[in-house]
Protein backbone atom coordinates (compact mmCIF):
# COMPACT_ATOMS: atom_id res chain seq x y z
CA UNK A 1 0.00 0.00 0.00
CA UNK A 2 1.37 3.46 -0.96
CA UNK A 3 2.36 5.80 1.88
CA UNK A 4 0.12 8.89 1.43
CA UNK A 5 2.81 11.15 2.88
CA UNK A 6 5.44 9.86 0.46
CA UNK A 7 2.97 10.14 -2.41
CA UNK A 8 2.47 13.86 -1.78
CA UNK A 9 6.10 14.65 -1.11
CA UNK A 10 7.61 16.76 -3.94
CA UNK A 11 10.25 14.93 -5.93
CA UNK A 12 12.45 18.02 -5.81
CA UNK A 13 12.19 18.44 -2.04
CA UNK A 14 15.96 18.39 -1.57
CA UNK A 15 16.28 21.19 -4.11
CA UNK A 16 13.54 23.17 -2.33
CA UNK A 17 15.36 22.72 0.96
CA UNK A 18 18.64 23.96 -0.49
CA UNK A 19 16.88 27.01 -1.99
CA UNK A 20 15.20 27.83 1.32
CA UNK A 21 18.44 27.29 3.23
CA UNK A 22 20.34 29.59 0.87
CA UNK A 23 17.81 32.34 1.52
CA UNK A 24 18.04 31.89 5.30
CA UNK A 25 21.85 31.72 5.35
CA UNK A 26 22.10 34.78 3.10
CA UNK A 27 19.64 36.76 5.22
CA UNK A 28 20.72 35.78 8.73
CA UNK A 29 24.23 34.39 8.39
CA UNK A 30 25.38 30.87 9.12
CA UNK A 31 25.40 31.01 12.90
CA UNK A 32 22.11 32.87 13.36
CA UNK A 33 20.28 30.57 10.94
CA UNK A 34 18.54 27.52 12.38
CA UNK A 35 17.19 24.28 10.97
CA UNK A 36 13.76 25.36 12.23
CA UNK A 37 13.91 28.57 10.14
CA UNK A 38 14.89 26.57 7.07
CA UNK A 39 12.20 23.94 7.63
CA UNK A 40 9.59 26.69 7.95
CA UNK A 41 10.73 28.10 4.60
CA UNK A 42 9.98 24.74 2.97
CA UNK A 43 6.79 24.09 4.92
CA UNK A 44 8.05 20.98 6.68
CA UNK A 45 9.13 20.09 10.21
CA UNK A 46 12.72 20.20 11.39
CA UNK A 47 12.52 16.45 11.90
CA UNK A 48 11.66 16.01 8.21
CA UNK A 49 14.58 18.24 7.30
CA UNK A 50 16.99 15.94 9.12
CA UNK A 51 15.92 13.08 6.84
CA UNK A 52 17.71 14.90 4.02
CA UNK A 53 20.63 16.52 5.86
CA UNK A 54 22.30 15.25 9.05
CA UNK A 55 23.06 18.73 10.41
CA UNK A 56 23.14 22.44 9.61
CA UNK A 57 26.73 22.36 8.38
CA UNK A 58 26.02 19.70 5.76
CA UNK A 59 23.15 21.79 4.44
CA UNK A 60 25.27 24.94 4.47
CA UNK A 61 28.10 23.26 2.57
CA UNK A 62 25.68 22.05 -0.11
CA UNK A 63 24.19 25.57 -0.44
CA UNK A 64 27.62 27.05 -1.03
CA UNK A 65 28.50 24.33 -3.52
CA UNK A 66 25.22 24.72 -5.42
CA UNK A 67 25.79 28.48 -5.70
CA UNK A 68 29.13 27.90 -7.42
CA UNK A 69 28.00 24.88 -9.44
CA UNK A 70 25.14 26.83 -11.05
CA UNK A 71 27.61 29.39 -12.37
CA UNK A 72 30.07 26.73 -13.54
CA UNK A 73 27.30 24.92 -15.41
CA UNK A 74 26.03 28.13 -17.00
CA UNK A 75 29.50 29.05 -18.23
CA UNK A 76 30.28 25.54 -19.46
CA UNK A 77 27.25 25.87 -21.75
CA UNK A 78 28.82 28.96 -23.36
CA UNK A 79 31.21 27.92 -26.17
CA UNK A 80 34.90 28.61 -25.71
CA UNK A 81 35.79 31.84 -27.50
CA UNK A 82 32.23 33.20 -27.29
CA UNK A 83 31.75 36.99 -27.16
CA UNK A 84 32.16 38.63 -23.77
CA UNK A 85 28.49 39.66 -23.78
CA UNK A 86 27.44 35.99 -23.93
CA UNK A 87 29.67 35.10 -20.99
CA UNK A 88 28.43 38.04 -18.90
CA UNK A 89 24.80 37.29 -19.78
CA UNK A 90 25.15 33.67 -18.66
CA UNK A 91 26.57 34.66 -15.27
CA UNK A 92 24.06 37.47 -14.79
CA UNK A 93 21.01 35.36 -15.63
CA UNK A 94 21.87 32.70 -13.06
CA UNK A 95 22.84 35.21 -10.38
CA UNK A 96 19.68 37.29 -10.73
CA UNK A 97 17.46 34.21 -10.84
CA UNK A 98 18.90 33.05 -7.51
CA UNK A 99 19.58 36.43 -5.89
CA UNK A 100 17.83 35.51 -2.63
CA UNK A 101 20.15 32.56 -1.99
CA UNK A 102 23.24 33.58 -3.91
CA UNK A 103 24.90 35.68 -1.24
CA UNK A 104 26.07 32.70 0.81
CA UNK A 105 29.59 32.66 -0.60
CA UNK A 106 30.60 36.31 -0.08
CA UNK A 107 30.88 36.44 3.71
CA UNK A 108 29.73 33.07 4.99
CA UNK A 109 32.07 30.76 3.06
CA UNK A 110 34.74 31.35 5.71
CA UNK A 111 32.77 28.99 7.96
CA UNK A 112 33.36 26.05 5.62
CA UNK A 113 35.94 23.49 6.63
CA UNK A 114 39.22 23.40 4.76
CA UNK A 115 38.26 20.72 2.23
CA UNK A 116 34.88 22.27 1.35
CA UNK A 117 36.44 25.72 1.11
CA UNK A 118 39.12 24.37 -1.21
CA UNK A 119 36.49 22.84 -3.50
CA UNK A 120 34.50 26.08 -3.54
CA UNK A 121 37.62 28.12 -4.27
CA UNK A 122 38.45 25.83 -7.21
CA UNK A 123 35.00 26.32 -8.72
CA UNK A 124 35.08 30.08 -8.35
CA UNK A 125 38.60 30.03 -9.77
CA UNK A 126 37.19 28.32 -12.88
CA UNK A 127 34.46 30.97 -13.14
CA UNK A 128 36.94 33.83 -12.85
CA UNK A 129 39.23 32.28 -15.49
CA UNK A 130 36.40 31.92 -17.98
CA UNK A 131 35.33 35.52 -17.48
CA UNK A 132 38.93 36.76 -17.56
CA UNK A 133 39.59 35.00 -20.87
CA UNK A 134 36.57 36.67 -22.42
CA UNK A 135 37.47 40.06 -20.94
CA UNK A 136 41.03 39.89 -22.32
CA UNK A 137 39.80 38.87 -25.78
CA UNK A 138 37.27 41.68 -25.94
CA UNK A 139 39.44 44.38 -24.35
CA UNK A 140 43.22 43.73 -24.40
CA UNK A 141 43.92 46.27 -21.66
CA UNK A 142 46.00 46.01 -18.47
CA UNK A 143 44.72 44.23 -15.37
CA UNK A 144 42.48 41.68 -17.11
CA UNK A 145 41.98 39.60 -13.99
CA UNK A 146 41.13 42.65 -11.90
CA UNK A 147 38.56 43.75 -14.47
CA UNK A 148 37.04 40.25 -14.50
CA UNK A 149 36.75 40.18 -10.71
CA UNK A 150 35.25 43.65 -10.68
CA UNK A 151 32.71 42.71 -13.36
CA UNK A 152 31.69 39.67 -11.31
CA UNK A 153 31.40 41.97 -8.28
CA UNK A 154 28.95 44.19 -10.14
CA UNK A 155 26.81 41.17 -11.05
CA UNK A 156 27.02 39.52 -7.63
CA UNK A 157 25.92 42.71 -5.88
CA UNK A 158 22.28 41.83 -6.58
CA UNK A 159 22.50 39.11 -3.93
CA UNK A 160 23.49 41.60 -1.21
CA UNK A 161 20.48 43.93 -1.11
CA UNK A 162 16.69 43.87 -1.34
CA UNK A 163 15.95 46.59 -3.90
CA UNK A 164 12.82 45.51 -5.75
CA UNK A 165 13.53 45.37 -9.47
CA UNK A 166 12.11 43.15 -12.22
CA UNK A 167 14.30 40.21 -13.18
CA UNK A 168 14.71 41.23 -16.82
CA UNK A 169 15.53 44.82 -15.92
CA UNK A 170 18.05 43.66 -13.33
CA UNK A 171 19.73 41.38 -15.87
CA UNK A 172 20.00 44.19 -18.43
CA UNK A 173 21.23 46.73 -15.88
CA UNK A 174 23.88 44.48 -14.33
CA UNK A 175 25.07 43.01 -17.64
CA UNK A 176 25.59 46.52 -18.99
CA UNK A 177 27.39 47.55 -15.80
CA UNK A 178 29.68 44.49 -15.91
CA UNK A 179 30.48 45.07 -19.60
CA UNK A 180 31.43 48.67 -18.87
CA UNK A 181 33.72 47.51 -16.06
CA UNK A 182 35.37 44.99 -18.38
CA UNK A 183 36.05 47.77 -20.91
CA UNK A 184 37.49 50.18 -18.33
CA UNK A 185 41.24 50.69 -18.18
CA UNK A 186 42.13 50.81 -14.47
CA UNK A 187 45.52 52.35 -15.25
CA UNK A 188 43.93 55.45 -16.81
CA UNK A 189 43.40 57.09 -13.42
CA UNK A 190 46.97 56.31 -12.39
CA UNK A 191 48.20 58.35 -15.35
CA UNK A 192 45.91 61.27 -14.47
CA UNK A 193 47.22 61.59 -10.91
CA UNK A 194 44.01 62.14 -8.97
CA UNK A 195 44.24 63.90 -5.61
CA UNK A 196 44.35 61.44 -2.68
CA UNK A 197 41.24 61.17 -0.53
CA UNK A 198 41.72 62.29 3.06
CA UNK A 199 39.62 60.28 5.51
CA UNK A 200 38.94 60.96 9.18
CA UNK A 201 41.47 59.16 11.33
CA UNK A 202 40.50 56.18 13.44
CA UNK A 203 40.52 57.37 17.06
CA UNK A 204 43.61 56.37 19.04
CA UNK A 205 42.52 53.95 21.78
CA UNK A 206 43.13 55.94 24.96
CA UNK A 207 40.69 54.12 27.24
CA UNK A 208 40.30 50.47 28.18
CA UNK A 209 36.95 50.40 26.36
CA UNK A 210 38.59 51.69 23.17
CA UNK A 211 41.43 49.18 23.54
CA UNK A 212 38.95 46.31 23.77
CA UNK A 213 37.20 47.52 20.62
CA UNK A 214 40.49 47.87 18.73
CA UNK A 215 41.53 44.35 19.75
CA UNK A 216 38.15 42.75 18.93
CA UNK A 217 37.76 44.06 15.38
CA UNK A 218 40.72 42.14 13.85
CA UNK A 219 39.55 38.97 15.62
CA UNK A 220 36.00 39.37 14.29
CA UNK A 221 37.35 40.06 10.79
CA UNK A 222 39.64 37.02 10.80
CA UNK A 223 37.52 34.37 12.51
CA UNK A 224 33.95 35.67 12.37
CA UNK A 225 32.02 37.16 15.28
CA UNK A 226 30.41 33.88 16.37
CA UNK A 227 33.75 32.08 16.56
CA UNK A 228 35.52 34.66 18.72
CA UNK A 229 35.26 34.22 22.49
CA UNK A 230 35.33 36.78 25.26
CA UNK A 231 38.49 35.02 26.45
CA UNK A 232 40.27 35.70 23.17
CA UNK A 233 39.31 39.37 23.25
CA UNK A 234 40.35 39.71 26.87
CA UNK A 235 43.66 37.97 26.23
CA UNK A 236 44.42 40.36 23.37
CA UNK A 237 44.05 43.28 25.79
CA UNK A 238 45.67 41.60 28.77
CA UNK A 239 42.50 41.31 30.85
CA UNK A 240 40.59 38.55 32.59
CA UNK A 241 37.41 37.65 30.62
CA UNK A 242 35.20 38.85 33.48
CA UNK A 243 36.82 42.30 33.27
CA UNK A 244 35.27 42.88 29.83
CA UNK A 245 31.87 43.33 31.47
CA UNK A 246 33.06 46.49 33.22
CA UNK A 247 33.26 48.12 29.80
CA UNK A 248 30.73 46.28 27.60
CA UNK A 249 27.52 44.42 28.38
CA UNK A 250 28.72 41.55 26.21
CA UNK A 251 30.32 40.55 22.92
CA UNK A 252 27.30 41.79 20.94
CA UNK A 253 27.77 45.24 22.48
CA UNK A 254 31.37 45.28 21.18
CA UNK A 255 30.17 44.33 17.70
CA UNK A 256 27.47 47.00 17.70
CA UNK A 257 30.04 49.61 18.75
CA UNK A 258 32.36 48.52 15.91
CA UNK A 259 29.53 48.80 13.36
CA UNK A 260 28.59 52.27 14.63
CA UNK A 261 32.21 53.37 14.43
CA UNK A 262 32.38 52.17 10.81
CA UNK A 263 29.18 54.03 9.93
CA UNK A 264 30.44 57.26 11.53
CA UNK A 265 33.81 57.14 9.76
CA UNK A 266 32.17 56.61 6.38
CA UNK A 267 29.58 59.35 6.96
CA UNK A 268 32.31 61.81 7.97
CA UNK A 269 34.35 60.88 4.91
CA UNK A 270 31.38 61.41 2.60
CA UNK A 271 30.52 64.78 4.12
CA UNK A 272 34.11 65.90 3.71
CA UNK A 273 34.39 64.66 0.11
CA UNK A 274 31.27 66.50 -1.08
CA UNK A 275 32.19 69.93 0.27
CA UNK A 276 33.89 71.23 -2.87
CA UNK A 277 32.34 69.26 -5.76
CA UNK A 278 31.31 71.18 -8.87
CA UNK A 279 28.32 69.07 -9.90
CA UNK A 280 26.65 65.65 -9.73
CA UNK A 281 29.23 63.91 -11.92
CA UNK A 282 32.07 65.10 -9.72
CA UNK A 283 30.00 64.23 -6.65
CA UNK A 284 29.60 60.60 -7.75
CA UNK A 285 33.30 60.32 -8.53
CA UNK A 286 34.08 61.78 -5.10
CA UNK A 287 31.70 59.31 -3.44
CA UNK A 288 33.35 56.42 -5.29
CA UNK A 289 36.85 57.57 -4.34
CA UNK A 290 35.81 58.00 -0.71
CA UNK A 291 34.18 54.58 -0.47
CA UNK A 292 37.19 52.89 -2.05
CA UNK A 293 39.64 54.76 0.21
CA UNK A 294 37.54 53.82 3.24
CA UNK A 295 37.46 50.16 2.14
CA UNK A 296 41.24 50.05 1.80
CA UNK A 297 42.08 52.05 4.91
CA UNK A 298 39.59 50.37 7.22
CA UNK A 299 39.38 46.94 5.62
CA UNK A 300 38.91 44.96 8.83
CA UNK A 301 36.38 47.35 10.33
CA UNK A 302 34.42 47.55 7.08
CA UNK A 303 34.36 43.77 6.60
CA UNK A 304 33.08 43.28 10.16
CA UNK A 305 30.35 45.90 9.67
CA UNK A 306 29.28 44.32 6.36
CA UNK A 307 29.54 40.65 7.30
CA UNK A 308 28.19 40.71 10.84
CA UNK A 309 25.34 43.25 10.64
CA UNK A 310 22.75 40.52 10.14
CA UNK A 311 23.81 38.86 13.37
CA UNK A 312 22.93 41.85 15.56
CA UNK A 313 19.64 41.91 17.48
CA UNK A 314 16.91 43.93 15.71
CA UNK A 315 17.03 46.84 18.18
CA UNK A 316 20.78 47.31 17.69
CA UNK A 317 20.60 46.75 13.94
CA UNK A 318 17.93 49.38 13.32
CA UNK A 319 20.12 52.48 13.64
CA UNK A 320 22.84 50.90 11.53
CA UNK A 321 20.42 49.98 8.75
CA UNK A 322 19.15 53.56 8.81
CA UNK A 323 22.71 54.87 8.47
CA UNK A 324 23.27 52.55 5.49
CA UNK A 325 20.09 53.77 3.82
CA UNK A 326 21.07 57.40 4.31
CA UNK A 327 24.47 56.70 2.76
CA UNK A 328 22.93 54.97 -0.25
CA UNK A 329 20.37 57.78 -0.62
CA UNK A 330 23.20 60.30 -1.09
CA UNK A 331 24.67 58.15 -3.87
CA UNK A 332 21.28 57.59 -5.47
CA UNK A 333 20.45 61.30 -5.55
CA UNK A 334 23.76 62.31 -7.13
CA UNK A 335 23.75 59.42 -9.61
CA UNK A 336 20.25 60.29 -10.82
CA UNK A 337 21.31 63.92 -11.27
CA UNK A 338 24.29 62.73 -13.32
CA UNK A 339 22.18 60.15 -15.20
CA UNK A 340 18.57 61.45 -15.32
CA UNK A 341 17.39 58.48 -17.39
CA UNK A 342 17.68 56.21 -14.34
CA UNK A 343 14.70 55.63 -12.07
CA UNK A 344 15.25 55.30 -8.30
CA UNK A 345 15.40 51.49 -8.32
CA UNK A 346 17.86 51.36 -11.20
CA UNK A 347 20.06 53.96 -9.52
CA UNK A 348 19.98 52.09 -6.22
CA UNK A 349 20.87 48.79 -7.88
CA UNK A 350 23.76 50.48 -9.69
CA UNK A 351 25.05 51.98 -6.45
CA UNK A 352 25.17 48.49 -4.97
CA UNK A 353 26.93 47.31 -8.14
CA UNK A 354 29.57 49.92 -7.43
CA UNK A 355 29.97 48.59 -3.90
CA UNK A 356 30.29 45.06 -5.32
CA UNK A 357 33.05 46.20 -7.67
CA UNK A 358 34.95 47.80 -4.79
CA UNK A 359 34.71 44.64 -2.66
CA UNK A 360 35.75 42.12 -5.31
CA UNK A 361 38.44 44.31 -6.87
CA UNK A 362 39.81 45.08 -3.41
CA UNK A 363 39.90 41.39 -2.58
CA UNK A 364 41.61 40.72 -5.89
CA UNK A 365 44.32 43.18 -4.87
CA UNK A 366 44.43 41.53 -1.41
CA UNK A 367 43.60 44.96 -0.01
CA UNK A 368 47.19 46.11 -0.57
CA UNK A 369 46.77 49.78 0.16
CA UNK A 370 48.36 52.46 -1.97
CA UNK A 371 47.28 55.36 -4.13
CA UNK A 372 47.61 53.41 -7.39
CA UNK A 373 45.34 50.59 -6.20
CA UNK A 374 42.79 53.03 -4.81
CA UNK A 375 42.69 54.93 -8.09
CA UNK A 376 42.39 51.74 -10.14
CA UNK A 377 39.43 50.46 -8.11
CA UNK A 378 37.76 53.89 -8.10
CA UNK A 379 37.99 53.96 -11.90
CA UNK A 380 36.30 50.56 -12.10
CA UNK A 381 33.53 51.66 -9.71
CA UNK A 382 32.87 54.77 -11.79
CA UNK A 383 32.78 52.57 -14.90
CA UNK A 384 30.17 50.33 -13.27
CA UNK A 385 27.98 53.35 -12.62
CA UNK A 386 28.03 54.39 -16.27
CA UNK A 387 29.69 57.79 -15.93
Amino acid sequence: MTDPVAATRPRNRRQLIVEAAGRVFSEHGYHAASMEMIAAGVGITAAALYRHFPNKYALFAECADVTAERLVTALDEVPSGAPLADVITAVTRVTVAHRASGGVYRWEARYLNRQDRRQLTAKFGHIVRRVEEAVRRAHPLPDGRLRALAALGAIGSITMHHTSIAQRRAEELLSASALRVAATDPSAARRQGARPVELPALPVPRTRRAEILAAAVPLFARDGFASVTNGQIAEAVGLAPSALYRHYSGKVDILATACLQAARLLAQGVEQSLREVAGPHDAVVALAATYVAYSFEYTELNSVAEAELAGLPADLRRSLVLAQREHIAVWEQQLRLARPELDPRQARALVHAGFGVAVEAGRGLRWRDGQENREAVTTLVVGALGL
